[in-house]
C-alpha cells in the first residue's frame, strides 16, 4: 500500500515539473505610442534587416527610392506582425496534431475497508493512421499561413508603391502650380504697370487677377493633396510622418514604365496561375481538407485502450490486462465525414473560383495598363509640342517679334502639357501597380524582391 502511494505521488510530481506557467505581457500604450514616435529610417534594426536583404551596401542610402523604401515598410508595417502571429498559431497547431494521447490512471481505494484497493492503467492507442493525417492537415494549413504571410509582404509593397506614385506626382503637379502662379503674377504686374500707362484697358487686368486667383486655389489644392500623401506615404512605411521628412525621395525609374510589347499576355497570364499567393494558398486549403476528410473517415475505426490492472483484496494480489474500445453500432461517424466532404468540395471550388479570377484580372489589367500606355505617349507628345512652342516663342522674343507676355503665356501652356503628360504617367504607373499586383512579381526592368530570410514567424522587429 505504501509503494503504491509512494509511485502515485512520485508520477504527480513529475507531472507538476512539465507544468507550464501563466506570464503577463501587459500592454502600455503610451510607450507603444513613444516607440512609434521614436522610429527612424537610420534605425539600426532596419540596417541590419537591409544587410540580409541587398549584402553588405551603403546604408542608409543618399536617396529613398522605392526598393529602399520598400525594405523599411516589410520592417516596421504592423500588419506582418499580425501575419506572423498567425504562423506562431499554425506551429501550435502542428504541436497539437501531433501530440500523442497521455495514459490514464485509475486510483479505486475500499471504503470503509483498507483491504480493498484497486489501480488500473491505461494506455490509448490511435489506429487508421489518425495521428498522420491531423499533422498532415496541419502542416498544410501552416503552409497556407506562410503563404498569407508572404501576400501580406506584398500587400504592404504594392500599398506602398500606389502611395508613392500618388506623392510623387502630387509633389512634381504642386511644383508646375506654384511656377505658373509665379508667372501669372508677373503678367498682373506688367498688364498693370501697361493699364496705368493707359496702353491697355484696365479688364484685362481683370481678367489675369482672375486667372490668378485661380492659380492661387490650385496651389492651395495642391500642396493639401501633397501633405495628404505624405502622410499616407508615412503610414505604408509604418513610421512618422517627421521621420519621412527627414530624408530626400527619389525614383528615377518611375519616368520609364516598361512597354506594353515586353509583358506578353502568355508570359502574364502563366505567372497569374502560377506565383499568385493567394492560388497557392487555396491549394494548401484544399489539401488540409483533403488530409480532414482521411482523418473523420480514419475515425470510422475505434481506438482501442490497452493496459495492467492491480487489485488488493484481504491481503491478495491480482493483476489484469485490460483492453477497452468504442463498438461502432450505432454511428459510423457519418456526420463528421459528410461535414468533411462538405469543406473539402468548397475548398475546391474556392481555388477553380480564385484561379479563374486571377487569369480574368490579369488580361483586364494588362489592356488597362497598354490603354495607359498610350495616354502615356500621346501626353508626351503634346507636352513636346508645347516645349517647342515655347522655344519658338522665346527666340521671337529675343529677336523682338514678340513680347514677354506671349513668353509668359507659351510658358503657363507648356506647364499645362507638363502637368498633363504627369497625370498621364501617374496613371500608367497605377496601372502598372494593378498589373503587377495580378502576378504578384514586379515588372519593371531592374526592379525584383528582395531575398529577405526574415520573413518568418520568429523575426523580431526593432
Amino acid at each position: 500500500m505504501a509503494g503504491v502511494a509512494s509511485a502515485l505521488l512520485a508520477g504527480g510530481m513529475l507531472a507538476g515539473c512539465a507544468v507550464q506557467h501563466y506570464r503577463a505581457a501587459p500592454i502600455a500604450a503610451d510607450r507603444v505610442a513613444d516607440a512609434f514616435e521614436a522610429r527612424r529610417l537610420t534605425d539600426d534594426g532596419l540596417r541590419t534587416f537591409a544587410e540580409q536583404a541587398l549584402g553588405p551596401e551603403a546604408w542608409p542610402p543618399p536617396s529613398w527610392d522605392y526598393r529602399a523604401l520598400s525594405l523599411a515598410a516589410l520592417y516596421f508595417n504592423p500588419s506582418l506582425d499580425a501575419a506572423r502571429a498567425r504562423i506562431a498559431e499554425s506551429q501550435a497547431q502542428i504541436l497539437t496534431a501531433g501530440a500523442r494521447p497521455n495514459p490514464s490512471l485509475a486510483f479505486t481505494p475500499g471504503i470503509p475497508s483498507p483491504y480493498l484497493l484497486t489501480l488500473d492503467l491505461s494506455f490509448p492507442l490511435e489506429t487508421a493512421g489518425k495521428r498522420g493525417y491531423r499533422l498532415q492537415a496541419a502542416r498544410s494549413l501552416d503552409l497556407a499561413a506562410r503563404l498569407q504571410l508572404a501576400q501580406a509582404a506584398w500587400t504592404v509593397r504594392s500599398s506602398l508603391r500606389a502611395v508613392l506614385v500618388d506623392h510623387l506626382a502630387a509633389s512634381r503637379t504642386l511644383d508646375l502650380l506654384r511656377a505658373e502662379a509665379k508667372l501669372r503674377g508677373g503678367q498682373v504686374r506688367l498688364l498693370e504697370a501697361m493699364a496705368s500707362a493707359g496702353e491697355i484697358p484696365r479688364v484685362e487686368v481683370s481678367t489675369a487677377e482672375v486667372e490668378l486667383s485661380r492659380a492661387h486655389t490650385a496651389v492651395a489644392e495642391a500642396a493639401a493633396r501633397s501633405v495628404q500623401s505624405e502622410a499616407a506615404l508615412a503610414d505604408a512605411i509604418g513610421i512618422p510622418v517627421a521621420a519621412l521628412r527627414e530624408v530626400r525621395l527619389a525614383w528615377p525609374e518611375w519616368e520609364s514604365p516598361p512597354s506594353a510589347e515586353s509583358l506578353p499576355s502568355s508570359e502574364i497570364e502563366r505567372d497569374a496561375v502560377l506565383n499568385r499567393l493567394d492560388v497557392r494558398a487555396a491549394l494548401a486549403q484544399y489539401a488540409a481538407a483533403e488530409s480532414s476528410l482521411q482523418l473523420e473517415i480514419a475515425k470510422q475505426y475505434p481506438d482501442i485502450d490497452i493496459g495492467p490492472g492491480y487489485t488488493y483484496e484481504e491481503k491478495r494480489n491480482y493483476f489484469t490486462v485490460g483492453f477497452a474500445a468504442t463498438i461502432p453500432l450505432l454511428d459510423r461517424n457519418q456526420g463528421p465525414i459528410a461535414e468533411a466532404e462538405a469543406r473539402r468540395r468548397q475548398a475546391q471550388v474556392k481555388f477553380a473560383q480564385t484561379q479563374a479570377e486571377v487569369i480574368s484580372s490579369s488580361e483586364r489589367a494588362l489592356a488597362l495598363y497598354a490603354a495607359a500606355l498610350d495616354g502615356f505617349a500621346e501626353a508626351g507628345r503634346f507636352a513636346e509640342v508645347e516645349t517647342r512652342r515655347g522655344e519658338a516663342t522665346r527666340k521671337s522674343v529675343q529677336a523682338g517679334e514678340q513680347g514677354r507676355l506671349d513668353l509668359d503665356d507659351a510658358e503657363i501652356e507648356r506647364s499645362v502639357a507638363e502637368r498633363s503628360r504627369l497625370d498621364a504617367l501617374a496613371h500608367a504607373q497605377r496601372a502598372l501597380g494593378d498589373l503587377e499586383d495580378t502576378v504578384e512579381r514586379p515588372l519593371a526592368a531592374g526592379d525584383a524582391l528582395p531575398a529577405i530570410a526574415g520573413l518568418d514567424a520568429s523575426r523580431p522587429r526593432g
